[in-house]
């Protein structure tokens, strides 16, 4: 646990690359709200320690910025309640909450994510679905100030929440915006995370906690919107000389974005600029499967997950 703001913490997992994301505690009362949980079962039991070092009170929300297990598959640990069996009075259960979309997408992908890395220690993971949605807004109360949730549009995911403190300045991106890795459009968009990252700029951060990586400020929004400037460019290259996405990924120069972590994203990035650079809308469907294994055939294999 890293202290961002008086009661805001950020929970971090080094080095920050595939399924070592972050997470969030913001516990300025007795209702603490959870910003994400972790991919593995081992991995929420140390974040649910880490709370508790913090703060004698369960957390009564979690937040999912969005459906992918790495930040998911920890729920069911806080949401059971202090016997694991949900047996007691509910007192210690935190509701689960995000997008309508990413309730969504989390029943339909279920715990695919274990069968990508079949060698990870998943542990006893589970898809917990939330139990509260919204639309566009929401705001939390947990104590004596307040959490506005956000859905900024597609970016990362069709159904991505953002998490604003407005007092402290402080905003919880999940995977929108990543601090020393690769952004990934895989089940999003590349115009649509650009223009997301403009609406977080006019936030005006101070601090800004990427779904990956270290904590930072605003430079973490113009690294992110910079290397997605550059995979547009790259499409725009590919396209002209005729080079499938894959194709145009093995050419490409990455230049200041070459030592972000996870380079191989740029595959499915390419797909996702190529689709809408022909007109499809951002979140449009695409064939996840196959984007997956062309990111595996760039890379030489699959990609190492330390989760």
């Amino acid at each position: 646990m890293t202290e961002v703001a008086e009661h805001v913490w950020a929970y971090l997992q080094p080095d920050g690359g595939w399924c070592l994301n972050n997470a969030g505690l913001i516990a300025p009362g007795g209702r603490p709200v959870l910003v994400d949980t972790a991919a593995t079962e081992a991995r929420a039991r140390a974040l649910k320690e880490a709370v508790a070092r913090i703060t004698p009170c369960a957390p009564r929300f979690v937040v999912n910025t969005h459906a992918h297990g790495d930040h998911t598959f920890g729920n069911r640990l806080f949401t059971e309640g202090a016997d694991r069996g949900g047996r007691g009075d509910g007192g210690d259960r935190a509701l689960v909450v995000a997008h309508e979309r990413a309730r969504a997408e989390m029943a339909l992908a279920g715990l695919h994510l274990t069968g990508l890395w079949p060698d990870v220690p998943w542990g006893e993971v589970r898809v917990e679905l939330p139990g509260l949605t919204f639309r566009d807004r929401l705001t939390l109360h947990p104590g004596e100030f307040p959490v506005e949730l956000i859905h900024p549009g597609t970016a990362h995911t069709t159904g991505d929440t953002v998490v604003w403190l407005p007092e402290q300045r402080v905003l919880f991106t999940g995977d929108v915006v990543m601090s020393g890795a690769t952004p990934f459009c895989l089940t999003g968009s590349v115009s649509g995370s650009l223009a997301v990252v403009e609406e977080l700029r006019a936030l005006a951060p101070r601090t800004v906690v990427a779904g990956h990586g270290p904590v930072g400020g605003p430079e973490l929004l113009d690294a992110t919107a910079g290397y997605l400037r550059h995979v547009q460019r790259l499409a725009a290259e590919g396209l002209a000389a005729g080079l499938s996405p894959l194709e145009a990924a093995r050419e490409a120069d990455l230049g200041p974005y070459a030592d972000l972590l996870d380079a191989e994203r740029l595959v499915p990035n390419l797909h996702r600029a190529y689709a809408e650079a022909a007109g499809a809308p951002p979140g449009h469907r695409l064939d996840v499967d196959q984007l997956f294994r062309e990111m595996v055939a760039f890379h030489g294999g699959l990609p190492a997950c330390a989760a």
